[in-house]
């Protein structure tokens, strides 16, 4: 497996089992950005020592190239000076390095492609990260509106409570006795208010009052003198 494999289900282990403990998303992720830029700074090293590898293979790519081509010019040398003896030797020597020098060379174009790679992969990364940045308000805000929702939905499963809704309805119709019982004795308070005041009333007025005024009636209806005092 390679390294971005790694830190991909790392990054995805940790995301997981921070999601389970979502109480605080802007602090959660907080640190889901903060274990990224962790992780960014192990892959830039893991990319930084795959160049350093691929330039030391680079160098022993010139090393052995420049090997080849001097035990070529000794072979020529040796056959220009009628020692083909020597030629063959030097050819044998230029042999072996050339070898090496393949292997070096297939090691390195590998090795390249490797780092090519990894940089592709650093660089999307970077991206990834970047726009995990870009989108954290965003992701706060969603994740505080899912809570809310959630709240929400425990509020309601809550008042579905037929019990809860009973004592509701329960409690009204107390309310409405109560109102009744206090509507009729304030009518009743006031009926007595009222009739205590014609009483009072009556209690004031002289008992001749009502017998001189209907001895005036009586005179005034058969034309007689009568007091139009009242007295």
């Amino acid at each position: 497996m390679g390294f971005f494999q790694r830190l991909v289900r790392a990054v995805k282990a940790q995301f997981n089992a921070l999601l389970k403990r979502i109480e605080d998303p802007e602090k959660l992720l907080d640190q889901l950005l903060l274990d990224m830029n962790k992780q960014l700074l192990e892959a830039k090293r893991s990319v930084a020592q795959a160049l350093a590898d691929e330039k030391r293979l680079e160098k022993r790519v010139s090393e052995y190239a420049a090997q080849v081509e001097d035990w070529e010019q000794k072979a020529v040398t040796a056959l220009k000076a009628g020692r083909e003896d020597l030629a063959k030797q030097a050819l044998v020597k230029k042999a072996e390095l050339l070898e090496v020098l393949e292997q070096y060379r297939k090691s390195h174009e590998e090795q390249h492609a490797t780092v090519e790679k990894l940089k592709a992969s650093l660089r999307d990364l970077q991206d990834r990260i970047e726009d995990a940045r870009r989108k954290r308000n965003i992701l706060i805000a969603r994740a505080k509106r899912v809570q809310a929702q959630k709240r929400l939905q425990e509020t309601i499963k809550g008042l579905s409570d037929t019990s809860a809704f009973a004592a509701f309805e329960e409690l009204e119709k107390r309310v409405e006795e109560l109102e009744a019982e206090a509507e009729a004795t304030e009518a009743l308070e006031a009926e007595d208010t009222t009739l205590s005041l014609e009483e009072q009333i009556r209690k004031l007025e002289k008992p001749e009052d009502k017998a001189d005024v209907l001895l005036e009636d009586l005179k005034k209806r058969l034309g007689l003198p009568h007091d139009s005092s009242g007295s």
